[in-house]
């Protein structure tokens, strides 16, 4: 399975190729890391049809992961059928914007790496 990472936090690169490698040893999960809304965009031009999954920020400078996911969903209707919204703030707006937006499922940070390997598990499975 084939993951976009959105967020612009330099490290959250080598949380999650720490936090799954095993499972990237495995070739379970590949991941891709996009470091802005835009950033992300960019990749999915060239990408679209390999990624299965958008993990990403909401809270970003630049464009948000909210309207990332607007414009995904607008003009990439072929991309990635499941995308799942990471904030700090697990306030009811955001959730409730990420929702309305279409996304997935949504996580807070900091990211409890077990339940999200147990959500990735779930969907390569299914």
């Amino acid at each position: 399975m084939k993951i976009l990472v959105v967020d612009d936090e330099p490290d959250v690169k080598a949380l999650f190729e720490q936090r799954f490698r095993r499972e990237i040893r495995n070739g379970e999960f590949e991941f891709s890391f996009a470091f802005s809304g835009e950033d992300a965009l960019d990749y999915l031009e060239g990408h679209a049809s390999e990624i299965v999954m958008i993990l990403s920020d909401i809270n970003m400078p630049g464009m948000s992961g909210i309207e990332l996911l607007k414009t995904i969903r607008k003009d990439h209707p072929m991309a990635p059928p499941i995308v799942m919204m990471i904030t700090a703030y697990g306030d009811t707006d955001n959730y409730e914007q990420a929702m309305k937006f279409g996304a997935d499922d949504f996580l807070t940070k900091p990211v409890n790496f077990v339940e999200l390997k147990q959500k990735l598990q779930e969907r390569y499975e299914g």
